[in-house]
């Protein structure tokens, strides 16, 4: 199993989640150091195990990459992983829509289906008024997400900030059924300032009662999966409430592939869901990135204190084009 440079060193942010929701820690080592741009695309994710949706952004919401993190010693030496530096994880679950006097405000419920979408929704604080101070976490100052109850679906973008603090999300169409939606954000300012939350809620996306029912089986737990004809390949066992080691290496065509681009500060982007209840974890390299040079592996140190099966998305870029894999793990 691959480790990351004993340099890097491990930051967690405090976990504040029910005991019977809770959240898959995961420290995703950094590859590599330097700036990256920002990118203004909306990227969603279909049904198949592993799905790639680079849709060209009709608005401002574009996509955002995963937080970052260290890892292990011992791994410097290998193409595409730099020194690592702590990793950030946003508190909680994610399933509560306040926590700690912030709460994610909107007026609508349901959601038209087969069509793009707006999400007008807005964080409110401790004091009852919109919040319009945010920090910048990897080039964002919030990441918002939506999944459908039957874990497909995914999309992640960034929505536009208006000065009265409404926000608005740009949403792919939406299928028929339950779906939640999450907001990832950190306060600049106020009681909250410097902690990371993430507060969601579901909407209803009306239509045919067979197509709303319809879920699509969770695909089975597999090593590896392909995308836009590249390989990810998962090396590692994990075990509610123990830490193990996690690599995953991206590959084309048989070989290692060591060009991933910066993509938001970091060389990958990394959400994970929990099956049956939503529940979201969210991870990202805080360490800067050293030009397209990264890859092949992706090292993490997972501590998955929840068993049963969970659904990843790891989203990295190879020359100008993001690709989105979705992966189901399962946790014993």
């Amino acid at each position: 199993m691959m480790s990351v440079s004993s340099r890097s060193t491990l930051r967690r942010r405090t976990l504040a989640a029910a005991a019977a929701t809770a959240v898959l820690a995961l420290t995703l080592a950094a590859c590599g150091s330097s700036a990256s741009s920002t990118h203004s695309d909306a990227h969603s994710s279909g049904n198949s195990s592993m799905s790639s949706a680079t849709n060209s952004a009709t608005s401002s919401a574009t996509n955002s990459a995963v937080p970052g993190m260290p890892g292990t010693p011992g791994m410097s030496g290998m193409p595409g992983m730099g020194t690592g530096t702590p990793m950030a994880m946003a508190a909680g679950n994610g399933l509560a829509a306040e926590q700690d006097g912030y709460r994610l405000d909107a007026p609508s419920a349901t959601l038209a289906a087969g069509q793009p979408v707006q999400y007008r929704f807005s964080i409110t604080g401790p004091d009852g008024k919109p919040v319009t101070d945010f920090a910048v976490e990897q080039t964002e100052q919030l990441h918002f997400y939506a999944i459908r109850s039957d874990l497909t679906g995914y999309q992640h973008v960034h929505p536009v900030l208006a000065a009265d603090g409404g926000w608005t999300a740009d949403l792919a169409p939406l299928r028929p059924g339950s779906w939640r939606l999450y907001a990832s954000f950190t306060p600049n300012s106020g009681s909250g300032k410097g902690t990371d939350f993430v507060l969601s809620r579901t909407v209803t996306v009306p239509g045919p009662a067979a197509d709303a029912a319809a879920d699509t089986p969770l695909p089975p737990a597999a090593s590896s999966t392909t995308v836009d004809g590249y390989t990810a390949t998962v090396q590692g066992e994990l075990m509610a409430g123990m830490a193990h080691p996690l690599t995953i290496t991206i590959s084309k065509d048989g070989q290692p592939v060591t060009d991933l681009q910066p993509y938001l500060d970091s060389y990958a982007h990394l959400s994970a869901f929990h099956a049956g209840d939503q529940a979201f974890a969210h991870l990202h390299p805080e360490s800067t990135v050293n030009g397209d040079h990264g890859g092949p592996s992706l090292a993490f140190h997972a501590e998955p204190a929840t068993a049963g099966d969970w659904r990843l998305f790891l989203q990295f870029r190879t020359a100008g084009q993001l690709h989105t894999a979705a992966l189901t793990l399962h946790v014993d």
